[in-house]
């Protein structure tokens, strides 16, 4: 079975001497000061299928190996493969990392136990960490600054000929699969995969609206027989029965790939029609951006540029650690985040924050009354916004202190989406939206309480 870390460290060279290698040392001393960290962690990726159920063989990777090997990938923003070679090359990481001589761990196991971790996790990590912070007073929680921003999900230009292709592509490289592994599988289709990739080029070359009328009616033809093919599929794969286990599990795989991906390509090609036949403004609430990330949100941000992802925001505190982060859905006004920050500070130290400061967009009467009967004795508005200064703030010189405090939580916001890849998430899916929105920040922590312990 899994186990939190190994009991003996394995024979290692000392870590080098250079100013990298003593932050992942004290960023190691700070988890082993923190051993529930690897509790937690165990929970979630002890479920994992793996052979060390068994009394002999290899276990699996220990919860402190995964959970470090986890920062090391945020830190060097890296992907899956590069950390293998990174874990396998470097004796610092590998030293971090707790892994014994002359063995590796292979990209597909670094992901599969690193994505195990759940939301949830990621986020109690992060209230561990807040806690260790406060009692070595690094952070205490008194004086907080709240701001919003926006990471992408992983996806190209949502441009609706460029959905409607991968619709295609995706439901006949299903549908073919199905027809080549599932021997006496009872459904006809035809592949029109070259002929919507045709199509799809002459809408993006097309030299205007009119030209590209004639183009877009095909296409959502296309797109229309190909829906009509996979219902089928669907049909004939729920009545398969397979020669053998693993064809049944095949035909079980592909059906519910299909089941999920048909109502969004149905989707695809009704907004398809709203917008350039009947000539719809749709809804972004009602928009499909992509069938890889169907949950992703339109957020329109200052009236200028547009972003395809989640709107997360984030609490920081004085000593530059992200005390919180809440990912939210949709794009809710800034206005109505500010009494729920504030509660949550509550919750993650037992009382509100004595200074507040926030962005323009949080401004409002209501807001500061709220923040105000809560105990907090300095609210700062960045805009006041026929907010008076002295009503805020007890006077204009702290106002102005924590107008200006409030800007430095812009460069965090910098420093993590350059540094801690928080510009674009990686990984598939929702809920591992949210796990690398977490493991970003729990990686950014662990390095800024290193560095204030080393200062």
């Amino acid at each position: 079975m899994r186990k939190t870390h190994n009991q003996q460290l394995p024979l290692a060279e000392a870590a080098p001497d250079h100013p990298k290698a003593k932050e992942l040392e004290k960023i190691s001393d700070i988890l082993d000061e923190n051993t529930i960290i690897y509790d937690l962690v165990l929970q979630d990726i002890g479920s994992l299928t793996q052979k060390s159920d068994a009394k002999s063989g290899a276990c699996g990777m220990t919860a402190e190996q995964v959970i470090r090997a986890a920062s090391v990938k945020q830190i060097e923003g890296c992907s899956y493969r590069e950390l293998e070679f990174r874990l396998v090359d470097s004796r610092a990481y590998g030293l971090f990392c707790r892994i014994p001589f002359g063995k590796h761990f292979k990209k597909s196991t670094l992901q599969k136990t690193i994505k195990a971790i759940s939301e949830a996790t990621w986020e109690e990590i992060n209230r561990v960490l807040i806690g260790y912070a406060q009692d070595a007073g690094i952070e205490k929680g008194r004086k907080v600054r709240v701001d919003c921003t926006v990471v992408e999900t992983n996806i190209h230009a949502p441009y609706d000929s460029e959905l409607l292709f991968d619709s295609v592509r995706v439901l006949a490289r299903l549908l073919d699969d199905a027809k080549t592994r599932l021997p006496g599988i009872m459904f006809s289709f035809h592949n029109h995969r070259r002929a919507a990739k045709r199509r799809n080029l002459e809408i993006t070359n097309a030299k205007n609206n009119a030209a590209r009328q004639k183009p877009y009616r095909k296409l959502i033809e296309l797109t229309e027989k190909t829906i009509g093919y996979a219902e089928k599929g669907v049909r004939s794969l729920q009545n398969y029965v397979g020669s053998s286990i693993i064809e049944q599990a095949l035909a079980s795989g592909i059906c519910k790939q299909l089941q999920e991906y048909l109502p969004i390509v149905r989707q695809v090609a009704c907004q398809t029609k709203r917008r350039i036949f009947a000539g719809e403004s749709v809804p972004a609430l009602e928009k499909i951006v992509s069938i890889f990330e169907p949950h992703t949100d339109i957020i329109r941000k200052d009236r200028r540029d547009t972003y395809y992802g989640h709107k997360i925001c984030l609490t920081g505190g004085a000593s530059n650690l992200i005390l919180d982060c809440v990912v939210l859905d949709g794009n809710p006004a800034d206005t109505t985040l500010t009494g729920s920050m504030l509660d949550r500070q509550n919750d993650i130290y037992g009382r509100y924050p004595l200074q507040a400061s926030f962005d323009g967009g949080f401004t409002s009467q209501t807001n500061l009354k709220e923040a105000k009967d809560n105990g907090v004795k300095d609210v700062c508005f960045s805009k006041g916004r026929g907010l008076k200064e002295e009503d805020m703030c007890r006077s204009r010189y702290v106002y102005k202190g924590l107008r200006n405090f409030r800007a430095g939580i812009e460069s965090g916001i910098s420093w993590l989406k350059r540094s801690l890849g928080l510009t674009r998430c990686t990984w598939k899916g929702y809920e591992g939206f949210k796990s690398y929105v977490w493991a970003s920040i729990v990686s950014a922590n662990l390095l800024t309480i290193a560095r204030q312990q080393l200062a």
